[in-house]
């Protein structure tokens, strides 16, 4: 008979990972930790915690490569200068005059080809705060524009996160890519009006400040996008023709393509070898989350959920946007976020008749939402590139808060039978 862990070990290993996280301990070390004191606290002895913290891990291994495989696509689109050249052509194709937009787009677009949101921030921000100097827009409403406009692009891409969803539930990496169209579109819609609405409040970017755009020896915008496309290209040939090519093949594949197309292809190693320790940490991390997934998907919680839903009459599906977006809050890692709500949620949806695709893309969707938060590294990032003090930083949440919660919704609208 296999061991339980009681909800009071369950409760524990939450807490005590929120409170390590909130410490500045390592988010890996923090749920190992966490996991295993939640196992010993809910009853386990140390061998049977170790091998369900062992377990959780594991199932997530098939997500963890395919991670370490999206690096090559990073390294490339970072290192050559792509993504300078892609943000670059979208501020001057529109113009000053629609800055916030342009800003908004830049970080939407850079995202969804598969820059991991940390990057397109430290990428977009030299270019809006130029922009920010010359119009006079304040610096919070280009905060609001970088940021959010990143994590709406997060759920078209992919990305870690939108990995691990769709690997949770065994689907093609593009179905959950295409289901976050209607967040994204809404997600950037909402966050060009607040920023505009935050055009003259708040700091301005005076001359006194250090602004600057890194210049490589770029290549021509189509050399730079060729190798997202390629991918996307590759990807969509199971759902168009039938024809899978996994995202562990067409992922490094697109960043090889790239690299040819760009005639960068004598620096391969150096950008393979860029990309791969870009994506470790995200990698090391998603094997730390294995392990507290291990500990919750071994206790009551979908019971105890399930009869909670019951007795205030709300669908199961509701299960999908409320655990990625709890998680996300939880962890600040909207890929841990994915993993362990794939993972700890996925059959009770299932079995309860939530379509793998419609439960994939509400976990996606809470989990990139509402991964900003202070104790995550997203927030200090932002606040640092952007030269902001903590204060000013805080006055953004708000608005994240809300543009997140909209996207979330829009989600739910689409996917959980809200109507």
């Amino acid at each position: 008979m296999e061991l339980q862990v009681s909800m009071w070990g369950v409760f524990l290993a939450m807490v005590l990972t929120i409170i390590l996280i909130f410490r500045k301990i390592n988010p890996a070390y923090a749920m190992m930790a966490g996991a295993c004191a939640g196992g010993i606290a809910g009853g386990l002895d140390l061998t049977a915690t170790v091998d369900y913290m062992i377990g959780g891990a594991q199932l997530l291994t098939p997500a963890v490569l395919r991670i370490l495989a999206a690096g090559v696509l990073v390294g490339v689109l970072i290192e050559s200068g792509a993504a300078n050249v892609i943000a670059n052509t979208i501020v001057t194709k529109l113009g000053e005059t629609r800055a916030l937009l342009a800003i908004t787009l830049s970080s939407l677009v850079l995202t969804a080809v598969g820059v991991f949101i940390a990057a397109a921030i430290l990428t977009v921000a030299p270019i809006a705060l130029m922009i920010a100097k010359r119009t006079g827009i304040s610096r919070l409403s280009i905060l609001i524009a970088v940021i959010c406009g990143g994590r709406a692009g997060n759920a078209i891409s992919p990305n870690p996160s939108t990995i691990a969803a769709a690997e949770g539930f065994s689907l093609p990496l593009t179905s959950v890519m295409a289901a976050g169209i209607g967040p994204a579109l809404v997600g950037a819609g909402v966050t060009y009006f607040f920023a505009k609405k935050m055009s003259k409040k708040g700091s301005r970017v005076t001359e006194i400040e250090k602004v600057k755009v890194d210049k490589k020896d770029e290549p021509a915008f189509w050399g730079a996008i060729s190798g997202p496309l390629f991918t996307i290209f590759l990807l969509s040939l199971q759902p168009l023709a039938g024809i899978k090519i996994d995202s562990l093949v067409a992922l490094p594949a697109g960043g090889l393509f790239g690299l040819l197309m760009m005639g960068k292809l004598k620096e391969f190693k150096f950008h393979i070898s860029s990309g791969l320790q870009k994506m470790s940490g995200i990698a090391i991390v998603i094997l730390g989350t294995g392990t507290l997934a291990g500990i919750i998907v071994h206790s009551s919680l979908n019971d105890i959920i399930l009869s909670g839903l019951n007795l205030f009459h709300l669908p199961v599906s509701f299960i999908a946007p409320f655990s990625g977006s709890f998680m996300s809050m939880a962890t600040a890692s909207a890929t841990s976020s994915s993993a362990i709500s794939s993972n700890v949620f996925g059959d009770m949806l299932l079995e309860n008749g939530v379509a793998a695709l419609a439960s994939a893309a509400m976990i996606n969707a809470g989990a990139v939402g509402f991964d900003f938060l202070p104790h995550g590294p997203l927030f200090h990032i932002s606040r640092e590139s952007l030269f902001m003090d903590m204060k000013e930083r805080f006055k953004a949440l708000p608005y994240e808060l809300l543009i997140a919660l909209i996207m979330v919704i829009v989600s739910v609208m689409m996917f959980g039978g809200l109507f």
